[in-house]
C-alpha cells in the first residue's frame, strides 16, 4: 500500500509539472483526495507559516518592483557589464547571483538576459558562455537571499522541528548558503570560459551570418537600460528595501534584539518567521507611501504573478507529501533511519530529484526536508545539503533557461537533440555539486 500510495504522489507530481507551478498546487490537491478518501490517510498540515512568510515576503519585492527599484538594480548591473565587457563570462552570473540575492527570486533578472547576449555579440564572445552560467547562478542563489521562498521555508521547517529561538537561524544558514553558493558560481563560470567553439571557428553561426537577414536579426539591435532615468521615488524604494533585508539580518544575528514571550513557562524570543513577515510588510509599506505607488499595479508584476504561484505549489505540495509521511512515519524510520543517519548524502539526492520533479526549490524542501528530520538527519546536514534542493535545470522547462535561449540571438544557447544535452546541464551540475560540496565543508568545519 505504501508503494502505491508512493505512486500516486510521483504521478500527480509528473502531471502537474506539465501544466507550470498552479498545476503542481492544484494536481496536488487531487492526490489528496486520493489518499483520504481511497486509501483512508488522515490529512496532514498545509504549511501556513511558510505561506504566509513567503507571502510577506513576494508583497515587499513586488512594491519594489511596482516603484521601479528593480529598474534602478538592472541599471547599474548593465553598467558594470558594459565597462567590462571582455570579462562578460565571469561577471554576467555574478550580476544576475546579486539580482536575485536582493530581490529573492530569480525571475527578475529576464531582463539581463538580451543585454548579456548584446555585450557577448559586441565582444566577439560566445554568447552560450555567459547566458547559460548567468541563468543557473540566478536559481542558485535563491538558497542564499534572506528573503527567497526557499530560505524562509528551510527556517521555518528546522524552527518548527526545534522549537522556536534554537540555534539554527537565518544568520547561521546564511554564513553557510551564501559563501557556499557563491563558489559553485565561480567554479562554473571559470569552467564556462572556454566551452565551446568560439565564433569565429563556429560553423553553424558563421553560416547564419551568410544570410543577410540573419545577420542583421543577430547584430541589428541593441538592448540596454542605460539611457533610461527613473524618478528619485524609484532610488528610495531599492534603499527602503534594502534596510527591510538588513533589519532582517540584524534580529536573526541578535535575538536578544527581538522581544520574547513565555511559552510553555519557557521565555523564548519572538520567532524569525514573524520578524520577516513583520519587516517585509513593513518596507512595501514604506515604499508605498513615501514612494507614491499605485497600490492596484502592485498585483500585475511579474514578481508578484511568479511569487503567487510559488505560494499555490508550495500548499499543495507539501499538504499531500505531510499526508504520507505522516501516516507512515513509523515504517519510514524502521526502513530508512539507518541508511539516512550513516549516509546523508542519500537525502540530498533525494532533493534533488524532487525538485527536478516540483520545478520548485522551496517545494521540494517542504516536501522533504520535514522527512528528513523525522527520519533523524541533523539540522546541520540539511543545511549542509542546502544547495541540492536546485535540480530543475536537468532538464530545461524551467522559464528562466527557456527566456535565455529565447534571448540569445545567435542560437549558440539552445536544447541539444538528445533533450539532455542542452546548454545548462553541465554549468548546473558543476556549481551546485560544488555548492554542496562547500557547504558540507563550512557545516563540519565550523559548526
Amino acid at each position: 500500500m505504501i508503494t502505491i500510495e508512493f505512486i500516486v504522489i510521483i504521478l500527480c507530481l509528473l502531471v502537474g509539472t506539465r501544466f507550470g507551478g498552479m498545476g503542481l498546487g492544484l494536481i496536488s490537491g487531487i492526490g489528496l483526495f486520493i489518499l483520504s478518501f481511497v486509501f483512508g490517510l488522515q490529512p496532514g498540515k498545509p504549511p501556513v507559516d511558510v505561506m504566509l512568510t513567503i507571502l510577506a515576503v513576494i508583497g515587499c519585492a513586488a512594491t519594489l518592483q511596482t516603484a521601479g527599484g528593480l529598474n534602478v538594480m538592472m541599471q547599474f548591473a548593465e553598467r558594470l557589464l558594459r565597462k567590462h565587457p571582455q570579462h562578460i563570462t565571469l561577471l554576467a552570473p555574478f550580476t544576475t547571483w546579486m539580482l536575485t540575492f536582493l530581490c529573492g527570486t530569480g525571475h527578475v533578472v529576464y531582463t539581463m538576459f538580451p543585454i548579456i547576449a548584446d555585450i557577448a555579440l559586441k565582444k566577439g564572445i560566445r554568447p552560450e558562455r555567459p547566458m547559460a552560467v548567468a541563468s543557473i547562478a540566478s536559481q542558485m542563489v535563491i538558497t542564499a537571499s534572506p528573503v527567497s521562498v526557499a530560505v524562509v521555508s528551510l527556517v521555518s521547517i528546522i524552527g518548527a522541528h526545534h522549537g522556536v529561538g534554537q540555534a539554527w537561524g537565518i544568520l547561521e544558514i546564511l554564513a553557510v548558503s551564501v559563501p557556499a553558493s557563491l563558489f559553485g558560481v565561480m567554479i562554473a563560470a571559470l569552467w564556462s570560459l572556454r566551452r565551446g567553439k568560439d565564433l569565429a571557428d563556429d560553423a553553424e553561426f558563421q553560416e547564419k551570418l551568410t544570410d543577410p537577414k540573419q545577420r542583421e536579426f543577430i547584430y541589428g539591435s541593441t538592448e540596454t537600460l542605460m539611457n533610461q532615468r527613473f524618478p528619485k521615488q524609484a532610488y528610495w524604494s531599492t534603499w527602503i528595501f534594502f534596510a527591510g533585508i538588513a533589519v532582517v539580518v540584524l534580529l536573526g544575528a541578535l535575538p536578544e534584539l527581538r522581544p520574547a514571550f513565555e511559552i510553555k513557562g519557557k521565555m523564548t524570543a519572538l520567532s524569525m518567521n514573524l520578524v520577516i513577515q513583520m519587516m517585509m510588510l513593513i518596507a512595501g509599506a514604506v515604499m508605498l507611501i513615501a514612494c507614491k505607488v499605485n497600490a492596484s499595479a502592485i498585483s500585475n508584476g511579474a514578481v508578484f504573478k511568479a511569487g503567487m504561484v510559488a505560494i499555490f505549489s508550495v500548499f499543495g505540495v507539501a499538504w499531500m507529501s505531510d499526508t504520507f509521511f505522516q501516516a507512515h512515519l513509523d515504517e519510514l524510520k524502521m526502513a530508512l533511519e539507518g541508511v539516512v543517519k550513516s549516509h546523508p548524502w542519500t537525502y540530498a539526492i533525494v532533493l534533488f530529484l524532487v525538485s527536478k520533479l516540483v520545478n520548485s526549490q522551496a517545494a521540494a524542501l517542504t516536501a522533504v526536508a520535514p522527512m528528513g528530520l523525522m527520519l533523524g538527519i541533523e539540522p546541520k546536514m540539511l543545511i549542509a545539503f542546502f544547495p541540492a534542493s536546485y535540480g530543475y535545470f536537468v532538464l530545461p522547462t524551467y522559464p528562466s533557461d527557456l527566456a535565455c535561449i529565447g534571448f540569445d540571438r545567435s542560437g549558440t544557447t539552445k536544447i541539444g537533440k538528445f533533450i539532455i544535452n542542452h546548454s545548462f546541464i553541465l554549468p548546473g551540475l558543476i556549481g551546485v555539486s560544488c555548492a554542496c560540496a562547500a557547504s558540507y565543508l563550512l557545516v563540519q568545519t565550523f559548526f
